[in-house]
């Protein structure tokens, strides 16, 4: 049985990654998902202190105190974030990483870095007109997220932190472990996520792969997602 542990993408939490829970239980492993601080049943936990810090923090202490160790970690689109700093304070409990449609932030970068200026200052300028200067309010669903299950997540997303996509991310170590990128080509506007395939395809130590599928693809497609997770962790 191989243990796989979730970096959560960002306004959502371990309730969007059920599918993926069962469907890995069925193949004979384990997927833990911790809810990040200030997030899903975490939200009343929210505040405007809750940075990118707590939130590796919060995943070193599920390898902490779960004692996990060879685990192959997920990271989700803003969760790609919070891996790359996990990975880089606990390497030594780490197999593989997996990101997700995510972002891969360089030694010094925040998210914020990471986006297109005019995204970012719209963002920006909404959080401090409607979310009290650190609320960040929850990007659209993608499209083809199933009908019946728009309302259900909509109602258990919530506004994420400011500081966790604006605190600059300090990488000291030498990755020494592989990882995988796997790309969504159903793009949202701007594909924020291709420069990451890019870097995948150019570096060694990485293998990557594509999906047809939109954005949250543990959500719109998990029974093409799970194969690739196990193959992108060798199994």
């Amino acid at each position: 049985m191989a243990t796989f542990l979730l970096a959560h993408g960002a306004w959502s939490s371990a309730f969007a990654w059920k599918k993926m829970r069962r469907l890995m239980a069925e193949a004979g492993h384990e997927l833990i998902t911790p809810s990040l601080t200030g997030l899903g049943e975490r939200v009343h936990l929210a505040g405007a202190s809750v940075d990118l810090e707590t939130h590796i923090s919060d995943i070193l202490q599920v390898m902490f105190h779960e004692d996990l160790t060879d685990v192959n970690l997920i990271g989700h689109s803003y969760g790609g974030m919070v891996a790359t700093g996990v990975l880089d304070r606990a390497q030594e409990r780490i197999r593989q990483v997996t990101y997700l449609d995510a972002f891969v932030p360089q030694n010094g970068q925040a998210l914020s870095d990471l986006w297109a200026p005019e995204f970012r200052e719209k963002l920006l300028q909404t959080t401090e007109r409607e979310g009290d200067g650190w609320r960040v309010p929850s990007n659209p669903l993608p499209s083809d997220t199933p009908a019946d299950m728009v309302d259900w997540l909509l109602a258990r997303r919530h506004p994420q932190p400011l500081g966790t996509l604006t605190t600059p991310l300090a990488l000291e170590n030498e990755v020494k472990v592989p990882r995988a990128y796997i790309y969504c080509t159903k793009v949202s506007p701007g594909d924020p996520f291709r420069r990451f395939l890019e870097r995948a395809k150019s570096e060694p130590g990485w293998s990557w792969r594509e999906i047809e599928a939109s954005h949250n693809p543990h959500i719109t497609v998990p029974d093409t997602l799970l194969p690739m997770l196990l193959e992108a962790a060798g199994l």
